[in-house]
């Protein structure tokens, strides 16, 4: 993410603040899923994926594979009407589980064709299927639902899910906001694959992820049609519906562009988004190939808004990008998206590497070196917010967006790159963008691959720069 929530306190992306097709999901994955917490014990499906963060946020007991979800929404009336078919497999017997959605009537649940019972608990959907399902075995869920969605707001105060607009609706969900738009298991940890069917009044567009499937006009409403096989966590889907200008072209490397920009923002977003296909492939020279078939832009008016969001193959800003949040977002793609963490107080992993995406692209097209931009920042008093908490360990869901997370989270890379050279840096950040594509990891993780590509002890390091309160030595 960006703050324009959230420069230099960073990019959550620029403010600080992104028939089924079944996702291809890591064994360890689905390992880690079944043993997460409570989730293992029992036949109910814990109604939290375990994060200590968001504890109410993912549920236990099943993967979702595939979410087919299909969308009528009203501008005028700003009312949705909503399917979601959901393709999962339990990871446990389940005589009881829970989805999360936040709001929205919920008018019908089946499992396997057959009606369940359910009932709302706060944000979770409770399901107990006419059946109990058995460990191992795949099974599909279907929920009908309508109403208004409303966003919910983070602990930082800021809005997350699905915002409506003067022409349609920002849909971003980063932590929490999946669950305002659709029942999910809503946690970073469970990615999938997605179809979506979003029709909406004529004259405006409904935009998701990955591949556009086409599009029909009939009675006064377009139907878009949009699919991501690549595995997706909830936070990181959107349906962002407005007036837009559409520019579709593939890129050399065969990477289906689709930009949609509010005629507002298009003058201004030109320049930069015609950076795109270069930016795209500087990172895939530094991180390794892009991970993904599609890329782009949704360049909304949203002036309220303050933030990107890197939404996987097509980041969503609420203006007109400048280069630094177009390099920030599309770095996540790699850093956030096809390996995303494994619990959100690993969010260091997103924001510091996007963060010193912007600071190495800046070193390599004119601008200042990434020791200039490390010294300036080192320079604040110890008393400056950057040193307020370490980035590894912000404390709460309240700090995930902070400037450490984001600035001392690059301050945390570039003293890594100091310590083994920029030949062993680049081989550690390619060896994480390959050997988690598509799945998760951890800093631990992350400093294990460090020290054993550079062959040199590297604990102190980062205990010092992600771990240790306050402003650390330079050395």
């Amino acid at each position: 993410m960006t703050p324009v929530r959230r420069q230099p306190a960073p990019a959550r992306s620029a403010v600080l603040r992104r028939e089924a097709v079944l996702a291809t999901v890591p064994v360890a994955v689905a390992a880690l899923l079944a043993a997460a917490g409570p989730a293992a014990a029992g036949t109910t499906g814990a109604s939290g994926a375990g994060d200590p963060y968001f504890p109410l946020s993912g549920n236990g007991g099943y993967h979702v594979g595939h979410y087919d979800l299909t969308l009528r929404y009203d501008t005028a009336t700003r009312h949705l009407d909503g399917k979601a078919v959901l393709t999962a497999r339990a990871t446990q017997r389940l005589t009881r589980f829970d989805l999360d959605l936040h709001g929205l009537k919920v008018t019908s649940v089946t499992v396997d064709r057959a009606a369940a019972a359910f009932r709302r608990d706060g944000q979770e959907l409770v399901v107990t299927p006419r059946h109990a399902v058995r460990a191992g075995r795949a099974f599909r869920v279907t929920v009908a639902y309508h109403g208004t969605p409303k966003p919910v707001t983070d602990p930082d105060g800021s809005p997350d899910g699905w915002i409506p607009t003067d022409d349609g609706a920002f849909v971003a969900g980063e932590p929490q906001g999946a669950m305002t738009w659709f029942p999910a298991n809503n946690h970073p940890r469970d990615k999938s694959s997605y179809d979506f069917t979003i029709t909406v009044p004529e004259g405006r567009a409904a935009v998701a992820n990955g591949v556009p499937l086409g599009q029909r006009t009939a009675h006064g409403r377009t139907t878009f049609r949009w699919r991501e096989t690549r595995p997706m966590a909830a936070y990181l889907a959107t349906a962002t519906i407005g007036r837009f200008k559409v520019e579709r072209y593939t890129t050399p490397d065969g990477i289906q562009v689709y930009n949609a920009v509010d005629p507002r923002e298009a003058r201004a977003a030109a320049p930069v988004l015609k950076k795109l296909p270069s930016v795209l492939a500087w990172e895939s020279r530094l991180f390794g190939p892009y991970p993904f078939r599609a890329a782009g832009a949704i360049v909304d008016h949203a002036p309220d808004i303050g933030y990107a969001l890197e939404t996987q193959t097509r980041p969503l800003y609420d203006s007109a990008p400048d280069i630094g949040t177009l390099v920030h977002e599309s770095a996540h793609q790699w850093f956030g998206d096809s390996v995303s963490p494994t619990v959100w107080k690993d969010i260091w992993l997103n924001e510091g590497f996007a963060t010193y995406a912007e600071w190495l692209y800046a070193e390599q097209h004119g601008g200042d070196s990434a020791q200039k931009t490390f010294d300036a920042l080192y320079a604040r008093p110890a008393g400056d917010e950057l040193w307020a908490y370490p980035p590894a360990d912000p404390g709460s869901g309240e700090n995930i967006f902070g400037t450490p997370v984001y600035a001392r989270g690059a301050m945390t890379l570039h003293q890594l790159r100091r310590a083994v050279g920029d030949r062993d840096f680049v081989r550690i950040l390619r060896a994480w963008a390959t050997g988690h594509r598509g799945g998760h990891g951890t800093t631990a993780q992350f400093v294990r691959l460090a020290e054993q590509t550079s062959g040199k002890p590297l604990h102190g390091l980062f205990h010092t720069w992600l771990y240790t309160k306050g402003k650390p030595d330079k050395a």
